[in-house]
């Protein structure tokens, strides 16, 4: 009896797990990682990964850790999304893609946090500090016109009248003269306490908050700001032409994914810093002059 082979045609094919890994080594390989991309692209456009860091502000080792693929330093999902814009535009990579790929790979993007509590502490903490404002101002602007009033009056009726005697208790009687008609009495007008005035009384007034505002004024940026102790006042993206307004009694902390498409506003004065396209900038305001604000590369 002659021994066959023992290999049947179905021990011979690949098995379904075989495959599978197949399929992923080739995507694997059609496909690089986003650090591969970041990385090959930054080497085409002849750049060193220092000057990488200078020209967008995103520290060395944040730059070497991505192009690892190691997005643990980047601090979260939100900071990573903006370095790796960053650094794409950079290296003249469409950004698109490959945060798309890293949205894929880390449970898709997270949804923006609603505005609406913040929009309400805005609406009424503006409206307690308001009405002390405006009294203030007010009240420096009629002293200011009363008195300026005041003083022209007093100086054409001082042309026309004699002053009364000082120390006079009352009005003594007119002596008479010697036709028998009374001698003319100076008019008895008591002395008048002139008000102070108060020429700096506006500049005076107290600056107890610390606002911000910002406007995506060229382009779409993603934002977050944090007040004072932490808690987070909105996280999400500013469209073209919207504006939001941030306020706090110590202090704003602002987190820009595409600061050169922004205008900023703090404290009534514009924040004219050269700020580029794609840049992500990490800023802190108090109610300070704004240039006491150093800007944090992020």
């Amino acid at each position: 009896m002659s021994i066959g082979n023992s290999n049947s045609p179905e021990e011979d094919r690949p098995s379904t797990d075989d495959r599978s890994e197949d399929r992923l080594v080739e995507r694997s390989v059609e496909e690089p990682s986003i650090g591969t991309a970041l990385k090959k692209a930054r080497i085409a456009a002849g750049l060193t990964v220092d000057e990488v860091s200078s020209l967008t502000r995103v520290r060395i080792p944040i730059v070497h850790a991505i192009e690892d693929d190691d997005f643990t330093r980047c601090g979260g999902d939100v900071y990573a999304r903006g370095h790796i814009r960053t650094l794409a535009r950079a290296v003249h990579l469409d950004p698109a893609p490959l945060v798309e790929s890293y949205d894929a790979a880390h449970g898709g993007r997270p949804a923006p946090t609603p505005a609406a509590p913040m929009f309400e502490a805005e609406r009424i903490r503006p409206e307690r500090q308001r009405p002390n404002w405006t009294a203030a101002m007010v009240a420096a602007i009629v002293a200011v016109i009363g008195f300026v009033g005041f003083t022209a009056f007093s100086g054409d009726a001082e042309k026309e009248k004699r002053p009364v005697a000082e120390g006079s208790a009352s009005p003594k009687p007119a002596p008479t003269q010697t036709g028998g008609k009374p001698a003319a009495q100076p008019s008895q007008v008591p002395p008048a306490a002139k008000p102070e005035p108060s020429d700096s009384a506006i500049a005076a007034a107290p600056k107890d908050l610390v606002t911000v505002v910002l406007t995506a004024d060229t382009g779409e940026s993603w934002i977050s700001a944090k007040d004072s102790t932490g808690r987070l006042l909105f996280d999400g993206t500013l469209v073209q032409g919207e504006s939001k307004t941030f306020t706090d009694k110590e202090s704003v902390d602002l987190v820009l994914g595409d600061a050169g498409v922004v205008k900023l506003f703090v404290n009534g004065k514009e924040i004219k810093d050269d700020f580029q396209p794609g840049q992500v900038e990490r800023l802190t305001y108090t109610k300070e002059d704004p240039s006491q604000s150093q800007p944090q590369a992020g």
